[in-house]
């Protein structure tokens, strides 16, 4: 694992929350309408510590069984974590994830809204819920079909009983993130949900401008990150990452 030292981490969480703060100003948005989750996905417990004694208190996880491994140590140190599902989530996931998320951002079929909904009901939580937009149609990426998204928001909320708070979208590599960010952000206020999980660290200000309420930022916090290293089957095939 990467040394992570607490000047270093200091140093760049406070330049990318000057970042966030600054494209609010610029974009005529109130100071924090923003929030950054800070992408924790394949750090230990010991290279998240510096960045938790930092001050971030929000961070994300791609995987529900990676982040079982190091949340409940971390969150006994450190009582007031937020902890963000940002990584697919298999039906079969959904009791852990709804036991140890406070967000979950990759909601996009029936069977996982159905398996939150008894998970939500059967715990007495209830994890903030985003719909998560494949926006750019990739085959390899998950997420509902844009003109398919009101429709499943609304059985999520009629069929299913579910709260949802917003969408989230991560933009094909290969184009310009701006165009998505303004999709998801129309598709947003027609659905009428407030929350949008999108930008990463390479395109954080420009979604923020779009309207962004939540940023996904790990390489600017964390610094390079090492490769997954896990003896347990894959909970789902890895995505382009979400930070």
């Amino acid at each position: 694992m990467p040394d992570i030292q607490s000047d270093d981490v200091q140093s760049r969480l406070a330049a990318v929350l000057a970042r966030i703060r600054a494209t609010e100003a610029t974009s005529h948005r109130p100071a924090g309408s923003a929030q950054l989750i800070a992408v924790s996905k394949t750090f230990g417990v010991d290279e998240i510590r510096p960045v938790i004694a930092a001050g971030q208190r929000r961070f994300g996880e791609n995987r529900v069984q990676e982040a079982q491994a190091k949340w409940p140590l971390l969150r006994a140190e450190t009582a007031d974590i937020e902890l963000h599902l940002i990584g697919p989530l298999q039906s079969n996931k959904a009791k852990e994830a709804v036991a140890l998320f406070d967000a979950i951002h990759t909601v996009d079929r029936d069977k996982i809204a159905g398996a939150l909904a008894a998970e939500i009901q059967k715990q007495g939580r209830a994890p903030k819920l985003f719909v998560q937009v494949n926006t750019g149609l990739e085959p390899q990426k998950a997420g509902i079909a844009p003109r398919e998204a009101a429709a499943f928001v609304e059985r999520c909320r009629a069929v299913h009983g579910l709260a949802i708070d917003g969408l989230m979208c991560i933009p094909p590599a290969d184009e310009a993130a701006g165009p998505h960010f303004a999709l998801l952000a129309k598709l947003a206020a027609e659905i009428g949900v407030s929350e949008l999980s999108m930008g990463m660290s390479g395109d954080f200000e420009t979604a923020i401008a779009f309207g962004a309420t939540y940023v996904r930022v790990g390489g600017a916090i964390f610094g390079s990150r090492p490769p997954l290293v896990t003896a347990a089957v894959p909970e789902a095939p890895e995505e382009p990452t979400a930070g």
